[in-house]
């Protein structure tokens, strides 16, 4: 059976042992993870470091250990032009104490060859710890498409540097579930489940990505098709943030039901 994930956008800021107990309360092993938190929504939410706060690192592993959730994936690795990314050092030790198998990569470097260049020496780095690294490509990003994200798994020529699939990214990036069934299924090493129009809603990409996403089911997307292209055994993320809702003062786990009963609801249709 094709494990569900929470993805810590959904919480815009919520704190880590919060969202952990959420995972939970929601039938769900996994949780994604940041080092740093802030809210992006004004939800009243505290900003947080795990890096810097020991005793929440602390109190984040108990949380995990008494409810049975584990971390899937660390998020919020950036390539910034001028910045490298051996500053990251510092969070992949967090991370590895935390158990996270593996990171989530994007660039907002225009440089493509320094982009490379910098996945390759943060996959090594991560590596180091025990943690495989995945690269997500975003509309509008460095890496914008799956054949750019291809040629970044080329170019790093590692096994642990794999591809995130994101459903809305994918599909807005020009590729279908016929190219996602099309790859190595080793190459695929993450998935991210969400829907959405084909066509855009709000006039900003990032702003629609951010926030704004539909409940799978929902939306235009060919999830059953995309689900069904995937490796068997890769865990699925859900990352449907929806702000509207938030700021109207629907609860989370309130928001999240009918993301995580219909992405379960669609893996049965597929028979996972």
């Amino acid at each position: 059976m094709t494990e569900l994930a929470l993805g810590f956008l959904n919480g815009f800021g919520l704190p880590p042992v919060e969202f952990v107990e959420l995972a939970a309360d929601l039938g769900c092993r996994y949780v994604s993870a940041v080092v740093q938190g802030a809210p992006l929504v004004p939800l009243g939410y505290p900003p947080f470091s795990l890096k810097d706060d020991a005793a929440l690192r602390r109190e984040v592993l108990a949380a995990m250990t008494h409810r049975g959730v584990a971390a899937s994936l660390g998020d919020g690795f950036l390539v910034l032009p001028g910045t490298d990314t051996g500053a990251f050092d510092a969070d992949l030790d967090v991370l590895a104490e935390l158990g996270v198998p593996r990171i989530n990569v994007v660039s907002l470097d225009p440089d493509v060859p320094r982009t490379f260049d910098q996945f390759a020496v943060l996959t090594d780095a991560a590596a180091q710890r025990g943690i495989q690294t995945v690269v997500e490509p975003v509309p509008g990003l460095t890496v914008g498409d799956l054949p750019t994200a291809l040629a970044a798994r080329e170019y790093v020529g590692r096994t642990d540097f794999r591809l995130l699939i994101d459903t809305m990214h994918v599909v807005r990036g020009g590729s279908s579930a016929a190219d996602i069934a099309a790859l190595d299924p080793d190459c695929i090493g993450y998935a991210q489940l969400n829907d959405t129009t084909l066509r855009p809603r709000l006039d900003n990409y990032m702003e629609e990505a951010m926030f704004e996403r539909m409940v799978p089911g929902d939306g235009d997307l060919p999830l059953l098709d995309i689900l069904t292209a995937l490796p068997r055994d890769i865990i699925v993320e859900i990352e449907v943030p929806q702000r509207s809702s938030a700021l109207a003062g629907v609860s989370p786990i309130d928001r999240m039901r009918p993301c995580v009963d219909a992405a379960r609801h669609l893996l049965t249709e597929i028979g996972r």
